[in-house]
């Protein structure tokens, strides 16, 4: 995307639009540029049945005469102008949902590439709410707005061209009355633009009020506090309201003061010309006029401020569209640039190099297998569960490359592990399709099914949290579950928090599972450490590697 645009002949224009926008337009490509076609051909056959009615009407006023050639004008141009025009609408909201589907794929992408942590960091509200409504509203600034403004240049001129074939006067009256448009445009833009400003940013206040309500909901509940968070999620609601309405108002105020001087013009056409008919003024340009042409005219006026028209109701569109770009600048950050992605190195094997942690510093490369049981040993502080984050891509590093031989999903072990509520064998077997057979055997195998501390086997029950679980009952649970699922695993201190009968479990099933895949664990327990079929030491802490 990026040597796209760089090879545009205005790269400076292109660089100061959000990443958001230029992503859009760029999707919206061709596309666009048939929608501009198929609204100059609508512009066209508009015109043609303008003069085509003109024609018709005035000899038949005038001598009662019907003009076949008029008539088929007619037919054949607004007709052609109807279709036109139902083919316009198909194709701007196809391309629309395209570049809103393409928008909502790139941000899918980003959030999967995202470490975990970074994820986590969004505000969740804000988040799911936005990706519901920007890519729609940038996908409206990049296509519906985008052709309204190219056709509020192309319209009008066609427009005035046509006019001033039977009087340049009458195009003149009309164009003169564009630079009103013009300025009303600008003055308004500036001020729709503030308004979806803090529309937007009251959605996001409310979205991320109402997600972490819900998060804390049992908390409330608890407090009694659940009629003062309503009241303070009303006074969100109503703040949006008001943003929301603020837009509108401005909106119309813009469209009704763009229809009085449309209304004005027309007006000032219709009496002039009405005066030189009647005979009663010899106004230069009006007076002399067959009937057909001063009908013409008056069917060609609508027509001038049709595209400002349209422009002006879309211009509500603009301000929201340019807030939507903002606002997903999280899915193009500057320094996730396409040419760094080139210049970072590509591992021929699985593994790490040049591997830079947070707050650990850098650690020695290493290649990965494809199986078997590989350990992160070193002293408390060293990095080894950073760098088992890092592996798992929960955590970014700083700087370096990892690879890692498996492709699915990984399984994560430890102490923190969510637990479903529910019994047993239900938390056990989530997210995998293991039989009723294998869940017992893999809950046997880590002596979950006779706990002396938490009776009941497979129908033994988990609390909401798990807040009835130690320690070690969530570690083999987890243990459990990577038993019964295929891929990649990471353990960080499996073992810490386990009496010496359980720690020989779960040492023996790591060693187990490790036949198959890789096993990846950061550990203290030399006795893991020695099942290990390879094994990095990280050494030193980190304030130790830098005294020293």
């Amino acid at each position: 995307m990026s040597r796209r645009r760089t090879t545009r002949p205005r790269p400076d224009v292109a660089t100061a639009e959000p990443a958001a926008l230029v992503f859009a337009r760029e999707a919206a490509g061709r596309g666009l540029r048939r929608l501009y076609a198929l609204m100059a051909l609508r512009c066209t056959a508009t015109l043609l049945g303008s003069v085509g009615l003109a024609r018709l009407a005035g000899p038949l006023i005038e001598t009662g005469q019907l003009d076949a050639v008029a008539l088929g004008l007619a037919v054949a141009g607004v007709g052609a102008a109807a279709w036109l025009g139902g083919s316009v609408e198909r194709c701007a909201a196809g391309l629309e949902a395209t570049v809103a589907g393409r928008l909502i794929d790139a941000a899918e992408r980003r959030l999967a590439a995202m470490p975990a942590r970074a994820a986590a960091a969004l505000p969740r509200g804000a988040l799911i709410v936005g990706l519901q409504r920007h890519p729609g509203a940038l996908a409206r600034l990049a296509v519906g707005h985008a052709a309204a403004r190219r056709m509020t240049a192309l319209g009008p001129v066609m427009t005035a061209a046509a006019m001033a074939v039977v009087s340049w006067q009458a195009a003149l009256v009309l164009l003169l009355a564009s630079p009103v448009m013009i300025v009303l445009f600008v003055l308004v833009g500036g001020i729709i633009s503030e308004r979806a400003a803090v529309q937007e940013a009251a959605l996001g206040r409310l979205a991320t009020q109402f997600a972490d309500r819900v998060r804390t909901l049992p908390t409330i509940l608890a407090a009694h506090g659940l009629t003062r968070e309503s009241e303070k999620l009303d006074r969100r609601l109503e703040a949006y309201a008001a943003g929301t309405l603020g837009v509108l108002a401005v909106a119309f105020l813009n469209a009704g003061v763009l229809d009085f001087f449309a209304s004005l013009a027309i007006a000032i056409l219709a009496v002039f010309l009405g005066l030189g008919h009647l005979g009663l003024a010899a106004v230069p340009g009006f007076a002399g006029l067959a009937l057909w042409q001063s009908l013409l005219i008056l069917l060609l006026a609508p027509e001038f401020f049709a595209t400002l028209r349209r422009y002006a109701e879309l211009y509500h569109a603009k301000a929201e569209g340019e807030a939507a770009a903002d606002a997903l600048a999280w899915m193009f950050p500057p320094n996730a640039k396409d040419e760094a992605a080139e210049e970072a190195p590509i591992l021929a094997v699985p593994g790490v190099r040049s591997l830079v942690l947070p707050h650990a510093g850098s650690v020695p490369d290493f290649d990965l297998p494809a199986r078997g049981l590989f350990a992160l040993t070193g002293p408390s502080g060293a990095g080894k569960s950073t760098l088992l984050r890092v592996l798992a891509r929960v955590e970014a590093p700083l700087a370096g490359t990892v690879r890692l031989p498996a492709d699915r999903p990984p399984t994560w072990v430890s102490v923190e592990n969510p637990v479903l509520a529910g019994p047993l064998r239900r938390a056990l077997a989530e997210g995998s399709r293991a039989t009723p057979e294998a869940v017992a055997r893999a809950a046997a195998r880590l002596g979950l099914t006779d706990d002396p501390h938490w009776p009941g086997g497979l129908d033994a029950p988990v609390g909401a949290g798990a807040e009835n679980l130690s320690g070690g009952q969530r570690v083999r649970i987890a243990v459990a579950r990577l038993l019964l699922r295929p891929g990649l695993a990471f353990g960080d201190e499996p073992t810490a928090k386990l009496d010496p009968l359980n720690a020989a479990r779960v040492r023996q099933a790591l060693w187990d599972a490790s036949r198959t895949r890789l096993v990846i664990v950061a550990t203290h327990d030399p006795a893991l450490a020695a099942l290990a079929d390879r094994r990095v030491d990280l050494g030193d802490a980190p304030a130790e590697r830098h005294a020293a």
